[in-house]
């Protein structure tokens, strides 16, 4: 296997990279080794090309190793690098967030397709995102829906933390607030929407999840009980009663959750018809609606 050592330049360390981790099997090594090199570097995929021919130092291979490590161990790249992008916005992580993944912006999808069928998408709206943790379907709802103010909740300080900066750096903060509470405890009606991502991996299945996910991200925001069903149970019935009349939840669910989930928002009196389900790009149903009936 090719070793980078001091002098190679900053292309061939990078195709270095991408072999010895396309050797262990990692995945996209090809994205992981740019990503990699340029933080180890300080250099965007601009800096990476035009500067592709320079040496490097000993201690910048020494960087770039030692980073090499931490992937080829596990840790995802968006831990390494502290951030991810979500719905084009460049999110700050903490060790007490997920990292956002494609999936989840299927909730934000049926969101703005639920508030666009209604012409509420210029609208003065109140949103809750229930355990917000990085702020991510809170802040990329915001950045599209310009007259609306978001609450997100989190019972993890640390996230709600994370969370506030990155509505900071993205100039979003004059219209958010963070308050630390489990799901809707906390807050007081009436919202327009409620959204949310809450644990649903079934307490059995955590050990069997890839180790980016079970060693990395925090437990209590994988851990949905027994049968991952027990923060739908808490929150489905607090969003109902939370709700203006025609208001809405919308929650990501896990691969063969979403009837469950159904019933439950049933239960608590919203309504759900076959328009109130996004699937993501493996044809999984992964957000669901609910609806809070008119008067």
């Amino acid at each position: 296997m090719t070793e980078i050592v001091a002098g190679a330049t900053i292309d061939a360390a990078r195709r270095a990279l991408a072999a010895r981790l396309a050797a262990a099997g990692v995945d996209s090594p090809e994205l992981d080794a740019r990503l990699l090199v340029g933080h180890a570097l300080q250099l965007d995929l601009t800096g990476i090309v035009t500067q592709g021919s320079r040496p490097l130092s000993a201690a910048e291979v020494a960087q770039i190793d030692a980073l090499a490590q931490r992937r080829l161990a596990g840790e995802p790249v968006a831990r390494i690098l502290g951030a991810k992008e979500f719905w084009g916005l460049p999110l700050r992580l903490s060790a007490d967030t997920l990292v956002p993944r494609p999936d989840t912006e299927t909730v934000v999808e049926l969101a703005l397709q639920h508030l666009a069928a209604g012409g509420a998408l210029t609208r003065r709206l109140r949103i809750a995102d229930l355990g917000t943790g990085s702020g991510a379907i809170l802040l990329a709802l915001l950045s599209e829906l310009p007259q609306a103010f978001g609450v997100g909740t989190d019972i993890s300080i640390p996230a709600l933390m994370t969370a506030r900066a990155n509505a900071r750096a993205l100039g979003l903060d004059d219209r958010t607030a963070f308050v630390g509470c489990s799901y809707a405890t906390a807050l007081a009606p009436p919202f327009d929407l409620i959204v949310s991502n809450p644990p649903y991996i079934r307490s059995t299945d955590i050990s069997d999840l890839a180790v980016e996910v079970r060693s990395h991200d925090p437990f209590r925001a994988l851990d949905g009980g027994g049968d991952g069903l027990d923060a739908y149970r808490a929150l489905i019935p607090q969003a109902a009663h939370l709700l203006h009349p025609g208001g809405a939840v919308i929650v990501e669910v896990g691969h063969d959750q979403s009837a469950d989930v159904v019933q439950l928002m049933r239960e608590a009196g919203l309504t759900h018809d076959s328009t109130a389900t996004r699937a993501d790009l493996a044809g999984v149903p992964r957000a669901v609606m609910g609806l809070k009936k008119l008067r």
